[in-house]
Parts: structure tokens; C-alpha cells; sequence
């Protein structure tokens, strides 16, 4: 009896041994799943950090361009429509990136009416790291991000200009082609911007041009 036991106890031995290998590398695999997914993490925190700051320094070069705009006939629609952004923001885009341990390999602009968009694709410079997956060791996490620009604000009307045919006596009054001022109405808040004060977008940027990350 004592020998079966034995014999028994023998041949459950190697089960034993192939059951434990295989929870271990059950563990190790979840251990480099979690790597992988620490390491895509932190590449998706590097993309939007560097598409948000590639929108936010361009939304501070947009002022002149859009005081511009408002003292010209149809100047806004104009400017909405087709300002040109070319590689605005991306030395903003790579340093962010880099203080992220990444580098940037693609960034671009898509231009749309009211809202402008910003891709930042980033690579880690750190892998995945060691683990039962060989192929981890030199695997580097790649993310997207895409952050726009958004115009939040709409003209307020303006009053009737008098009739050119009448003629109030005192002749043509051609400063009246230039505006003093915009009314606007920009997320629920009326604005009031005077081209002649010395800077009239204080404080107004960010009520007027949103930032935002979006999905893409």
C-alpha cells in the first residue's frame, strides 16, 4: 500500500510542476500586459499634451490676424474661412512631447469653418521593457491626439446704417467705413471689442477661441 502511495505521489510530481510553470506564466504574461498598457498610457498622455499645447500657443498668434479681420467688410467671415495656421504650435507640440519622454512623428493642420484642428502623433522613447513576450523588450508605444480651435462667438446685429441717398448736411464721413468697435455674443457673454483701444482682445482670447481635445 505504502509503495502505491508512492508511485502515486511520484507520478503527480511533474502535473504539480507544469501546473505551477503555467500559473507563473499566466502571472508574467498579465505583468507584461499591464506593461503594455502603462507604457500606451503614457504615450496617449505625451499626444495630448502635445496637441493642446500646439493649439494653445496658436490660439495666442491669432490675435493680430483677427483684429485684422474685424476692421475689413466681410472680414470675419473671410478669416473664419480661410486663415492659414501652416506649422503653428509644433515647437510647442515636440517640447511637450519630449518633457513626456516622446517624440513627435507626425503633425498637421485640417482647416474647417469656426474650428480649426491639430494632430500630434507621438512615439515613447521607452519600450514596453522585459518580459515573457520577447518582443516587448523593443516594442515602443505609439498615441494620437487631436485638439481644436473653436470660434465661440457670433455678431451681434447691428443698427440700420442711414440711407447713403440722404443727405444730412454734412457731407460724407469716411471714418464711418471703418468700425470703432464688435459686438459679439461668445458662449452666452456679450463682448464688446474697441479697435481703438490699445489692446482690445485683454482677456478676451479664451472666451473667444476655445481649446479643446476632441476625439478624432
Amino acid at each position: 500500500m505504502a509503495g502505491h502511495n508512492r508511485r502515486d505521489a511520484g507520478q503527480a510530481f511533474p502535473i504539480y510542476i507544469v501546473m505551477v510553470a503555467g500559473l507563473l506564466f499566466l502571472a508574467f504574461a498579465f505583468f507584461a500586459v499591464g506593461q503594455a498598457s502603462a507604457t500606451r498610457n503614457g504615450a496617449q498622455g505625451a499626444a495630448d499634451a502635445a496637441a493642446l499645447a500646439a493649439a494653445q500657443d496658436a490660439r495666442k498668434d491669432l490675435g493680430v490676424p483677427f483684429l485684422a479681420a474685424l476692421r475689413e467688410p466681410n472680414g470675419l467671415n473671410e478669416f473664419l474661412s480661410g486663415h492659414q495656421y501652416f506649422g503653428a504650435g509644433q515647437s510647442e507640440a515636440i517640447q511637450l512631447a519630449s518633457a513626456n519622454d516622446s517624440d513627435v512623428t507626425d503633425f498637421y493642420w485640417r482647416l474647417g469653418y469656426w474650428q480649426d484642428k491639430v494632430t500630434a502623433k507621438v512615439r515613447t522613447r521607452y519600450t514596453v521593457g522585459s518580459s515573457v513576450i520577447p518582443s516587448t523588450k523593443t516594442t515602443h508605444a505609439t498615441a494620437t491626439a487631436t485638439a481644436v480651435i473653436k470660434f465661440r462667438c457670433s455678431p451681434k446685429p447691428t443698427p440700420e446704417a442711414p440711407d447713403p441717398g440722404q443727405d444730412d448736411g454734412k457731407g460724407k464721413d469716411d471714418s464711418k467705413d471703418t468700425p470703432k468697435r464688435v459686438d459679439l455674443s461668445c458662449a452666452g457673454r456679450n463682448v464688446t471689442i474697441d479697435l481703438s483701444d490699445s489692446d482690445p482682445l485683454a482677456g478676451l482670447m479664451k472666451l473667444i477661441f476655445a481649446v479643446n481635445l476632441i476625439d478624432d
